[in-house]
């Protein structure tokens, strides 16, 4: 069990991270690729990835063993700040820390290692462009035809645990996270492979959703690094990924034809109606319509793409995908 020990100042500075991690999502993504569990949500995901996939990923599994450790430096601080950002922090980790953490990845020692894994560790600065090389072509591969998917989910999650925030304060958030985290304050815990206790120490917690975490939150094993706490967006439960310009063509025809049922001023008015989130009977008041007509319309604009709906207590709360607010302003979709 994982158990996250709070002061009064930890809990004010718990906070929500901005966006999706692009380097979390990736390692957590590729954990996903060689699971053959959850079919009905990454199924045709992991099909659709595997055939754009034809480069060489044995590093990549060499440092991402199925379960257990991986190494922190792979999902560097910056990475909430971008792929390309995150990209140039793990360009320039110091070889030290790589040397040290590697040890952890090996186990008993360097006796023992596999003899790629001892080269690595003894000189992983020279291996560092090959590994820059496999999750760049990785995340183009996987993540990076999804991401406007992903964002959207993120952006419902972070609306549902705003309203907690805002209702009830950072203890309110805390208890509203999903159900393998439990808070019993001042602890938070969490069902976990080890036994592990983590104090922040006035530091407070990034709490940053993901699509691609399941099960189970994770944390970084370095106790000095800036505590984060991963852990599964409730979004992502009814929602598998779809591709962007990567997406099959029938799945585009559809959308093209549920975008053709949007056309008219009172699906406007409610999509702009939903604003930062929504609940149906929010939405019914904001836009001026029934409640069985606030729910038609959301359900429309979801099946076209435009918004996200996840439960929110006794409530649905809907969100504007990245698509809808580029529908409203009539521009692109931001990447």
């Amino acid at each position: 069990m994982l158990r996250i020990h709070f002061t009064g100042v930890d809990l004010a500075r718990v906070r929500m991270a901005g966006r999706p991690d692009a380097l979390w999502e990736t390692i957590l993504s590729f954990h996903r690729l060689r699971d053959r569990r959850d079919v009905r949500l990454f199924g045709e995901w992991r099909t659709e990835s595997r055939i754009r996939l034809n480069s060489e990923t044995r590093m990549l599994g060499m440092l991402i063993p199925s379960k257990g450790y991986f190494p922190d430096f792979l999902t560097p601080v910056e990475g909430r700040y971008g792929w390309d950002v995150g990209l140039d922090a793990l360009r320039g980790i110091r070889p030290e820390r790589m040397r040290r953490e590697m040890r952890l990845l090996g186990g008993a020692g360097t006796a023992v290692m596999p003899p790629r894994l001892r080269d690595f560790m003894e000189d992983g600065t020279k291996h560092l462009p090959r590994l820059l090389g496999e999750l760049r072509a990785y995340h183009r591969a996987a993540v990076e035809p999804y991401w406007t998917h992903i964002q959207a989910q993120i952006e419902a999650e972070r609306a549902a645990r705003g309203r907690a925030l805002l209702d009830g304060g950072a203890d309110e958030l805390l208890a509203s996270l999903p159900p393998m985290l439990r808070w019993r304050a001042p602890v938070l815990e969490c069902d976990y492979p080890v036994d592990r206790d983590v104090r922040l120490r006035g530091r407070g917690l990034l709490l940053q959703p993901s699509f691609f975490c399941r099960r189970t939150a994770v944390t970084l094993h370095d106790p000095e690094l800036p505590p984060v706490l991963v852990y599964p967006a409730a979004a992502q439960l009814a929602s598998a990924p779809t591709g962007g310009e990567g997406a099959r063509p029938a799945v585009e025809e559809q959308r093209v034809r549920t975008l053709g049922k949007l056309v008219g001023h009172t699906r406007s008015v409610v999509l702009r109606a939903i604003g930062d989130g929504a609940t149906t009977s929010e939405l019914a008041r904001r836009a001026g319509v029934s409640l069985a007509s606030a729910s038609q319309h959301a359900c429309v604009m979801r099946e076209a793409g435009l918004v996200t709906t996840l439960r929110h207590g006794n409530a649905v709360l809907h969100t504007v995908t990245p698509l809808g607010a580029a529908l409203l302003k009539g521009g692109a979709v931001a990447s």
